[in-house]
């Protein structure tokens, strides 16, 4: 492969781990208070965090750009804070993709959640276990498989974005054009030789996370 390309699959990897990291961080507690809460909020916020798997992730991308661009509200407070627009950089991918696949995580954890049930919630309070302690030594282990494949799900769904990326990144080689913008410049190229390099990879990668998943599923060990 070219530095180019060496390059997009690097920023790739890159983009993918630190969403990853994010989406878990974010999504935990969001999806804990889906899976628990019976508040008459919980349903548009459920409705909120799934909106993304519905429109063209150009829609999402669109929008976001002129949310977070000089003109729109958040890149004006960002402006007047002294701080640096985020569309075209890193961190706008990074904000791009928490939004976009926030629901590949928020949805197998709140499934997992949801599955554990009330006795071992119970078993532990009357332990005289805190909140905090319930959720670390009995939720988190109970619910080890979800947080598995909301972290697989998280990287790979980050690994094949486009629309999303290309609206808010802008496919600018070494700081925004993750793998499939390059391949994407390989085919408008007509270079198919290092298009089918790189879409080959993709395709492997995908079959080992379907593995992964199905392996999970079946409760094989890993």
């Amino acid at each position: 492969m070219s530095p180019a390309d060496l390059t997009a699959v690097w920023l790739t990897l890159k983009l993918a781990g630190t969403t990853t990291l994010v989406l878990l961080l974010v999504g935990t507690p969001i999806a804990w208070w889906l899976a628990r809460s019976r508040h008459w909020a919980s349903g548009p916020i459920g409705a909120l965090v799934t909106l993304p798997l519905v429109p063209p992730p150009t829609v999402l991308g669109f929008y976001l750009l002129v949310l977070l661009g000089p003109d729109g509200a958040l890149g004006g407070l960002m402006l007047a804070g002294g701080l640096d627009l985020l569309p075209f950089t890193f961190g706008g991918l990074v904000v791009a993709s928490v939004i976009y696949s926030l629901p590949f995580v928020v949805q197998p954890l709140q499934q997992s959640f949801a599955a554990i049930g009330e006795q071992p919630l119970e078993a532990a309070a009357t332990l005289r276990a805190g909140p905090c302690d319930t959720f670390l030594a009995v939720v988190v282990p109970l619910a080890r498989p979800g947080f598995m494949t909301a972290g697989i799900l998280g990287f790979a769904h980050t690994v094949g974005e486009f629309g999303v990326v290309l609206m808010i990144g802008g496919n600018i080689p070494g700081s925004t054009q993750v793998l499939s913008m390059a391949i994407y410049n390989h085919v408008e190229a007509l270079e198919y030789e290092a298009a089918h390099r790189l879409a080959a990879g993709m395709l492997a990668f995908s079959f080992v996370v379907l593995l992964l998943l199905h392996t999970l599923k079946r409760g094989r060990p890993w």
